[in-house]
C-alpha cells in the first residue's frame, strides 16, 4: 500500500487530547485502506471540534439538529477520487470528530476514549470508501464487520485500551 496523508487539527479547547490519540489515528486510517486494498497514495482530513460545532455541522449538512459524535465527508463517489496534482494523492474526504461526545460515548459503552475515537474514525474512514449503513440490513452488518476487522488488527479490542507493543 501506498502512504496516506493524515492531516489532524484540534478545534476544540474542551478536551484534552490524550497522548497516541494522533498515531491511533494515523493507524486506523491505514488499516483501513490496507483491508480495502486501497493502493493509491491518500489524503484525510481528520477534526477535532466540540458539541456546538458538530451540532451546527450537522443540522447544516445533514438537517439533523443536534449534536453527532462523527460526520464524514467524502470528497469522492464509486471509487473515483480528486487528485493533489503536486503529490498525486486521491483526496479521501474529511473526518470530523466531536471530542466531548466521544468522551460521553465511551463513558456509556464503558471503554477508552482510544477505543471510541479509534471505532469513530474507522468508522468515518469507511464512509469515505462508499460504505453506508444508514439503511441498515446487509450493508450495515458489513460495515460494522469491518470496523470490527480493522480495529482487532491493530490493537483495539472491544474491552481494551489501545496498545502497541513496544509503547
Amino acid at each position: 500500500m501506498n502512504k496516506v496523508k493524515v492531516i489532524i487539527s484540534n478545534d476544540q479547547k474542551e478536551v484534552p487530547i490524550p497522548s497516541g490519540i494522533r498515531l491511533l489515528i494515523r493507524r486506523c486510517c491505514h488499516a483501513v485502506l490496507e483491508e480495502e486494498g486501497f493502493n493509491d497514495k491518500a489524503e484525510v482530513s481528520v477534526r477535532f471540534v466540540d458539541n456546538e460545532t458538530i451540532h451546527e455541522l450537522n443540522r447544516e449538512y445533514r438537517n439533523i439538529d443536534r449534536p453527532t459524535d462523527v460526520l464524514s465527508f467524502p470528497l469522492g463517489e464509486n471509487g473515483v477520487y480528486d487528485t493533489d496534482m503536486t503529490s498525486g494523492a486521491k483526496l479521501l474526504g474529511d473526518i470530523v470528530i466531536s471530542v466531548p461526545k466521544a468522551v460521553e460515548q465511551a463513558q456509556e459503552y464503558n471503554h477508552s476514549l482510544q477505543r471510541e475515537i479509534g471505532f469513530l474514525t474507522v468508522h468515518s474512514m469507511l464512509h469515505l470508501l462508499g460504505y453506508d449503513h444508514e439503511q441498515g440490513g446487509i450493508e450495515e452488518v458489513r460495515m460494522r464487520e469491518k470496523e470490527e476487522t480493522v480495529l482487532t488488527k491493530i490493537g483495539v479490542k472491544r474491552d481494551n485500551s489501545y496498545y502497541m507493543e513496544g509503547e
